[in-house]
């Protein structure tokens, strides 16, 4: 082996990383705006839930309100009824909502407890949180709870008897019905735009779209075209994905199959035109993937499927509800989880704004793609 000749080719892809700017960028930029990313979203506090408080007037229930309103993991609201706490947990003004009794009904206090359901944080920190102020809501009303020490002669212990329930999903939700239905959506998004952005930039090396431009056919039609071709196949591997996710994957679901894969659809338009949009900046197919890291990843990060956006610092917020990929995280979720339909606001404002995007992107990609002819 000559070590000159080595290092000259050495030297010469050292040169071409040099004078490639995007590449530097992907290589020194791209890792610290993730990370950066990364630190903002898992180091933010955490916000306290929001617990409805639904007491009878006098004796033990006005005990344990107060003490709850005095906990520090919970933010205790009161209601006058259960329904308008029910109402509450359903329009996401609460999290949770707790009923106490006056008193205790022939030795035994009994509670209930409803939680939204699709926040398993939530729903182990409110239970928690009531332990601690029946604890403290006995102590001070008179009898000691089970197995604390009695200070002396009186009242009965009564006997606990607490209730939970969920509103929306329930107790045998796990981690992937939490993240299984926004990843379906996110997982169609992404190969659809990497397929989309790479076979589009090959036309084009090929030199078909070139002929296509030389033609008497206008930009929008060509671009219309290829938006079609392209969304047949992202309709037959969206509908795949979504099978195998309910069917074989076995993801809890609440809501319309109809209403998810049309949500999916909406998606995967947008993911098709986005790729043709881009792929007229790439010379090549490594530049096109190149753009993943700067504008899938980002999305991704800021959707709200690892943190809810809520929890986000407000100027990261003002980015994530900009972004496309979080109204479809909110809208699976919407679905899946809670059951909703077109009826909802929520799911009205999610489609609307993926409908937006796919019209926007069509028409940057028909503005952007320039006549080349030979």
């Amino acid at each position: 082996m000559n070590p000159k000749r080595t290092l000259a080719i050495t030297a010469r892809l050292l040169a071409q990383f040099r004078h490639d700017r995007r590449t530097l960028a992907i290589l020194f930029v791209t890792p610290l705006v993730v990370l950066g990313l990364f630190a903002l979203l898992f180091r933010t506090d955490a916000p306290v839930p929001r617990v409805g408080v639904v007491a009878a007037d006098g004796g033990l229930g006005d005990a344990i309100t107060e003490e709850l309103a005095e906990s520090e993991v919970i933010e205790a609201v009161a209601f006058a009824s259960a329904d308008e706490a029910e109402a509450g947990v359903r329009d996401g003004d609460i999290d949770a909502y707790v009923a106490l009794p006056e008193a205790p009904d022939e030795g035994v206090l009994r509670i209930v407890v409803v939680v939204e359901g699709t926040d398993q944080q939530v729903a182990a920190i409110v239970p928690a949180a009531l332990q601690q102020a029946v604890v403290a809501g006995l102590a001070a009303n008179g009898p000691v709870p089970p197995g604390a020490p009695a200070p002396g002669p009186g009242p009965a212990v009564p006997e606990l008897d607490v209730e939970v329930s969920s509103l929306f999903g329930g107790d045998d939700l796990d981690a992937l019905d939490l993240f299984g239905g926004p990843f379906i959506g996110l997982v169609v998004f992404f190969l659809v735009y990497v397929v989309t952005s790479v076979s589009f930039l090959r036309e084009r090396a090929l030199g078909t779209l070139e002929r296509l431009m030389a033609s008497p056919l206008r930009r929008t039609e060509i671009v219309v075209g290829y938006m079609l071709g392209f969304t047949l196949v992202a309709l037959v591997q969206a509908a795949e994905v979504l099978g195998f996710g309910l069917v074989v994957l076995d993801l809890y679901n609440a809501g319309s199959v109809a209403l998810i894969f049309g949500i999916e659809v909406l998606l995967a338009l947008g993911a098709v035109n986005l790729g043709i949009f881009l792929s007229t900046f790439a010379r090549n197919e490594f530049q096109a993937v190149q753009f993943i890291p700067l504008v899938v990843v980002p999305q991704v990060l800021l959707s709200g499927l690892l943190v809810p956006v809520e929890q986000e610092p407000e100027w990261l917020q003002w980015i994530s509800n900009a972004l496309p990929l979080t109204y479809a995280v909110d809208a699976l979720r919407e679905v899946m989880l809670r059951g909703a339909d077109l009826a909802s606001p929520s799911i009205q404002l999610d489609l609307a704004v993926l409908g937006g995007f796919c019209v926007v992107v069509v028409i940057a990609a028909a503005a952007t793609l320039r006549r080349e002819v030979a």
